[in-house]
């Protein structure tokens, strides 16, 4: 049986990590935001430019986001900083304090002044980043972790090394009786009648066609075309040629398992198993996604070296060939490019991050956690009001 120890939370979640955060719920208060985070060392900013001027699907999207970030297993306390008399601050953090998570919201320009409130924020922080550090942690198995399945800046490698790699420890923590999760819509596009085919039922099927049609016909609306505009101007430039190619290389990160539930952006699976996410093929939005989702640590594949991370998930890297390992070292967790030079197979790389999860979720700090990178973008459905 494999185990790590985590931070169980009241809901019955156990996370990662342990963070408090400072989170803000309208662009205006970014600045604030971050000014408030750098009061109290320990404190993590996650700031972001939605929330204001929006569509009912974004404003939905965007609190959906919200919620489900300061709702993470690895947040242990979350403070909201909101603006106006419909700001949804206090609606989010009433719904989540039913779930007993420890949040708290602070409403600018309501009937204190900014230092008022920033000294209030600095107070609650400071209590709930001390409350943070006598926590304990507790043994679980790895059936309750969550792992999300990325890529960005792909290249010819990727589906021959990382990718592949990737899929049999999904193949791997599935067995187990975990949950991974694959994303990005937009690149299952020429591929999608794979992965439909591994649909546990006809709905799920149904579900996972209608999602790449959507996004399909979405990008049509603004008169751009998917299939046109992938591969990637850097994909290219990495040895891919045509979408399929990239497509077929990215839905490798699923391995073979049963797909079992196809879910809305930032939403939760619902059952254990392999799941598909509809998020973006941008990866900072598609990580934000995952992890508003419920994934406590995300699998990140790359042959370009891209260093996205996240503020309150552990983001593993995975390199996809040699060239890359030796000249970004610093942001490369594991060499998948150990399969081209070192006659290492896709099933060694694939339990090499197995056990790199593990130690992860022990606490091991990732290259990204490391060096601070802590990207957050909310994915916009709609134009700006």
């Amino acid at each position: 049986m494999k185990t790590f120890e985590g931070y169980r939370r009241t809901n019955g979640t156990i996370g990662v990590r342990n963070h408090t955060i400072v989170i803000n719920t309208v662009g205006e208060l970014a600045g604030l935001t971050k000014k408030l985070a750098n009061l109290v060392p320990g404190v993590i900013p996650v700031v972001h430019q939605a929330g204001q001027s929006q569509y009912y699907e974004d404003s939905d999207q965007t609190i959906k986001t919200l919620a489900g970030t300061a709702g993470h297993p690895n947040v242990c306390a979350a403070l909201f900083l909101g603006m106006g008399t419909e700001d949804p601050a206090e609606g989010i953090v009433e719904t989540l304090k039913k779930d007993g998570h420890h949040v708290h919201s602070i409403i600018f320009d309501k009937d204190k002044s900014i230092n008022e409130c920033l000294k209030e924020g600095k107070a609650w922080l400071e209590n709930e980043l001390e409350r943070s550090k006598q926590q304990k942690t507790e043994k679980a198995d790895v059936s309750e972790l969550i792992i999300g399945l990325e890529c960005g800046g792909s290249d010819a490698w990727s589906g021959i090394t990382a990718n592949p790699s990737i899929g049999v420890f999904s193949d791997s923590i599935v067995a187990d009786g975990g949950t991974s999760i694959l994303a990005e819509t937009t690149e299952a596009v020429g591929a999608e009648h794979i992965l439909a085919n591994r649909a546990v039922n006809q709905e799920v099927c149904n579900r996972f066609l209608e999602i790449v049609k959507r996004y399909e016909q979405r990008a049509r609306a603004v008169g751009e075309d998917i299939k046109a505009a992938n591969p990637s101007p850097g994909n290219k430039t990495g040895g891919l040629t045509t979408l399929e190619e990239k497509s077929l290389g990215c839905i490798k990160k699923g391995g073979n398992s049963t797909l079992m539930e196809v879910i809305d952006y930032a939403h939760s699976p619902t059952v254990n198993g392999f799941v598909f996410m509809d998020t973006p093929g941008y990866d900072v939005e598609s990580v934000v996604g995952l992890v508003a989702g419920g994934a406590q640590i995300v699998l990140f594949s790359t042959g370009k070296g891209s260093p996205t991370g996240s503020p309150i998930a552990p983001v593993i890297k995975i390199g996809t060939n040699p060239k890359l390992y030796e000249n970004m070292p610093e942001h490369i967790d594991v060499n998948a490019g150990k399969i081209i030079d070192q006659n290492y197979t896709i099933e060694q790389i694939g339990e090499e991050i197995y056990s790199k999860v593990l130690e992860v979720a022990n606490g091991e700090i990732t290259a990204s956690e490391k060096y601070n990178n802590q990207e957050f973008s909310i994915w916009r459905l709609a134009e700006t009001q």
